[in-house]
């Protein structure tokens, strides 16, 4: 799995490092590092900082895309149960 922080349109938020702290760490006030190498175990704190960052400003090669297609099953699953009680 690769990692790629787009440095040029972080604007600092923090929310992966809030969220995958072995990964991502903050340094100073807007200073972002983090490990382009992350460890598979990582992959699901990965997709949640991928998807929280405001500015969309990481990107993850290889990423499982499991844990986007349970959220679109939930999604599916909360619509069907809404039409149902509708």
């Amino acid at each position: 799995m690769r990692l790629v922080v787009d440095l040029n349109r972080c604007q600092g938020y923090a929310q992966c490092a809030f969220l995958a702290p072995d990964v991502f760490a903050m340094h100073g006030d807007e200073g972002l590092l983090y490990d382009p190498q992350a460890e598979d175990a990582q992959r699901e704190r990965l997709a949640q900082a991928a998807a929280a960052c405001p500015v969309q400003a990481i990107l993850v090669d290889d990423l499982d895309l499991n844990l986007d297609r349970n959220r679109e099953q939930d999604r599916d699953l909360t619509a069907a149960a809404e039409a149902r009680d509708a």
